[in-house]
């Protein structure tokens, strides 16, 4: 199953913006997602437990480098993917 996640991230220090580019940077890495960044969030497309998987895993280590943050995410069980879903 494919699906979506809008995310959001807001680091709680002054220097943010490392926090916020190493996450979309290792997003970015990861074989089989699909990401789309804009200036108020980054969307990921793929398989669910893809997903799912390497959100656990990068949520946990961007709090363990950088410390606190808030991450808002919404979630839907489809394909909205603009690459291969242009249409919606």
């Amino acid at each position: 199953m494919i699906i979506s996640v809008e995310i959001s991230k807001y680091p709680l220090a002054d220097e943010y913006i490392p926090a916020i580019k190493s996450f979309i940077d290792r997003m970015n890495a990861v074989e089989g997602l699909s990401i789309v960044t804009n200036t108020m969030s980054t969307q990921v497309f793929g398989d669910h437990d893809l997903v799912m998987n390497t959100l656990r895993d990068e949520m946990k280590l961007s709090w363990e480098t950088f410390g606190k943050s808030i991450f808002v995410c919404k979630f839907i069980g489809a394909n909205l993917d603009p690459a291969t879903n242009p249409h919606g």
